[in-house]
């Protein structure tokens, strides 16, 4: 007789159930290759003759409300009134911003928040200075949301600087930047992060010798001034009365300092700036920076039909985007990040077309950066290499990109072979190189974690140093470990150590550079899988809980970017590339046969749009936490092909069945 006949009716029930369960699996892995086949299609399809992928990268008001500042700045208004030459873009920048004003009347930093008042005051500022109405309704409810807010004197330090360069806010209670920030002894200028660094250089220029600038008779912002408020820059902490103390001296400096010595700290500052504008599309290659830097080389005297000028203002304006009916500016561009994870998610899929993903190849490798850059102020005998995140960003490579396109190299053969070992051993040994004192990576910099910076008084931009994290970490770690470095290398067993002693006691990792636990834990997640190090199961089975436990109802996963004002996860609608995420770093840890991993698979294939894409409208990338947020408009389209990619390989490899219970349970 056959052995089966004599089993227990609940061995026999349990022998068909995971047969069931098997069936089930299969059923979903064809529903993966028919997903994955559409967005294959349309991935390929948005890929760019050269061989790059570059989606739109979204933000919110702030960059065309500074523009419009921007243009009075280079375009003053005479006594017949303010009639610039570029009036229709600034009309067009005035209903971009129109259209996204919130019903409170304020304006947010990213979608479904809520109003942020120096988005605000620059909106209302924007709006004024374009000709809205001041009496209209949109502007009253931006007026009384302002003041509800706290008013103009409740804007962060960069909005009243900007404010006070036209006297529409007091010069005295806005922060000096000095131009002798390029002079001190030690380096001090490159422990502020390397966008912090772009940023006021230029800056420092335009206080020192940018003058008040006009604005249109009668126009001034006493409506959203709040009543009995100071205007004193705000003491944040016990510190402040020493900072505050030399921003006194440097006020004094500024109005009766030595010109001769001042004059020398301009033109060093100067040097510095242009210096940076070597080998890259525009001061570093972001639009706070290469807006400075327009607004610097003018209060110089630089003439319009100066080269510098007109490569400052060229570069400034091809962030801007003029389609029929939407006009926007984009912070920057994101050829090498789009380029390295749309080849990367191809490769991973198995059915990357060679052709296509050696036109990648050839596209990344040729923008390899070959030339010492901030970095090498710390590291000046590691030999360059690694890319930048935009088309043309020498002096910043960032260790995130380089370990991105790593991995996309795994997939993607070049034209060259030996060109591109060459290039990989190059960027290897660069990444090593960059690691800092505490085993983990930062985005540009090594060990710039110098806590007192956080307390000068412009600091309150969130953004001053650029510390390792633990998604940054993570990355790198997957890029060397498939490389074949094990934990028996020093730098290996120095980043799992960051990542363990890194995790939140929940299970989770922050997020730096997307939003921002879930972005955390699924990069940590499989930097730890590629490690493979022996004590690092408990730190995973605890990350994996954590994400089952903040899953949505339907099956995908959503966080909002207010976890970082927080400092906690907080939930939000699902969308595609957090639900990948999510997907991801439950695959990475193991858990293939758990539910929430199979209903996550089902959100994304049931949500997938019929051609090939998928709908995404909240942000899910960070620029500044708590200030600046992005929406990468391909994150919706090569995260889902990554995650389903890897989640069908998971689930054709599954032929046995589950364990009656997973090794944890969610209550």
């Amino acid at each position: 007789m056959e052995p089966a006949w004599f089993e227990s009716v609940s061995r026999r029930a349990g022998r068909k159930t995971a047969s069931a369960a098997a069936v089930g699996r299969q059923t979903l892995a064809e529903a993966c290759t028919a997903t994955l086949l559409r967005s294959q299609s349309k991935l390929l399809e948005l890929q760019k003759p050269d061989g790059y992928w570059c989606g739109d990268l979204l933000a919110d008001t702030t960059l065309e409300s500074d523009y419009i500042l921007l243009q009075l700045w280079l375009h003053p208004p005479q006594d017949s009134g303010w009639a610039p030459p570029s009036h229709e873009r600034i009309r067009k920048a005035a209903q971009s911003i129109l259209r996204r004003q919130l019903p409170d009347g304020g304006f947010n930093i990213y979608p479904s928040g809520p109003a942020d008042v120096s988005a605000s005051i620059k909106a209302y500022t924007a709006l004024k200075l374009s000709g809205v109405d001041p009496d209209s309704e949109a502007m009253q409810r931006a007026r009384d949301c302002i003041l509800r807010l706290g008013g103009l004197q409740a804007a962060n330090s960069y909005v009243k600087i900007n404010l006070s360069l036209f006297g529409l806010f007091p010069r005295q209670h806005v922060p000096t930047i000095p131009a002798e920030l390029v002079l001190l002894p030690g380096g001090v200028l490159y422990e502020m992060s390397s966008w912090t660094r772009a940023i006021v250089v230029p800056l420092s220029i335009v206080q020192a010798r940018g003058g008040t600038r006009p604005v249109p008779s009668g126009f001034d912002l006493k409506e959203i001034e709040a009543p009995g408020k100071s205007f004193r820059i705000p003491r944040r902490h016990k510190l402040s009365f020493l900072f505050y103390g030399i921003d006194r001296g440097l006020k004094i400096w500024h109005g009766r300092g030595n010109e001769k010595v001042k004059a020398v700290a301009i033109r060093a500052a100067e040097k510095w700036m242009l210096d940076h504008t070597r080998y890259c599309d525009g001061l570093g290659a972001i639009y706070p920076s290469m807006m400075y830097l327009v607004m610097a080389l003018d209060a110089l005297g630089y003439p319009a039909d100066h080269p510098d000028f007109i490569e400052a203002v060229e570069h400034f304006d091809a962030l801007m985007c003029d389609r029929q009916d939407e006009f926007f500016f984009q912070p920057c561009f994101s050829p090498v990040w789009d380029t390295a994870y749309a080849a990367f998610a191809l490769g991973e899929m198995g059915q990357g077309p060679p052709d296509r993903l050696r036109q990648a190849a050839d596209w990344l490798i040729a923008r390899e950066v070959r030339r010492k850059g901030d970095w090498s102020v710390k590291r000046p005998d590691l030999e360059p290499s690694g890319w930048a995140f935009e088309f043309a960003n020498e002096h910043y490579p960032d260790i995130d990109d380089t370990a991105m396109v790593l991995l996309a190299l795994m997939h993607a053969s070049a034209s060259d072979p030996a060109a591109q070992q060459r290039c990989e051993s190059r960027a290897i040994h660069w990444l090593f190189g960059m690691q800092s004192k505490d085993g983990g990576w930062a985005a540009f910099d090594v060990d710039n974690d110098w806590q007192l910076l956080n307390k000068v008084p412009f600091a309150d931009h969130n953004a001053m140093l650029d510390p390792t994290c633990p998604d940054i970490t993570g990355r790198v770690l997957e890029a060397l470990c498939r490389r074949g470095y094990t934990v028996e290398h020093p730098g290996i067993r120095r980043a799992v150590d960051y990542l363990l002693k890194s995790q939140e006691t929940n299970g989770s990792w922050y997020g730096r550079w997307g939003v921002d636990y879930i972005y955390g834990t699924f990069l940590a997640l499989r930097g730890l899988k590629h490690a493979n190090a022996p004590d690092t199961e408990e730190a995973v089975h605890k990350a994996a809980r954590w994400l089952a436990a903040v899953q949505n109802p339907d099956g995908g996963w959503g966080e909002s970017c207010a976890s970082y004002a927080e400092n906690h996860f907080v939930a939000a609608p699902s969308t595609p590339s957090q639900t990948a995420w999510a997907i991801l770093g439950l695959i990475a840890a193991g858990e293939t046969h758990h539910d929430g991993l199979r209903r996550g698979i089902e959100y994304l294939v049931e949500t997938q749009r019929p051609d090939g894409t998928w709908a995404e409208e909240l942000a899910t990338g960070t620029g500044f936490p708590n200030v600046f947020y992005l929406q990468y408009t391909l994150y919706r389209n090569y995260f889902p092909v990554l995650a389903l990619s890897l989640a069908r390989k998971a689930l054709r490899a599954s032929s046995r069945p589950a364990a009656p219970a997973t090794r944890w349970a969610v209550s």
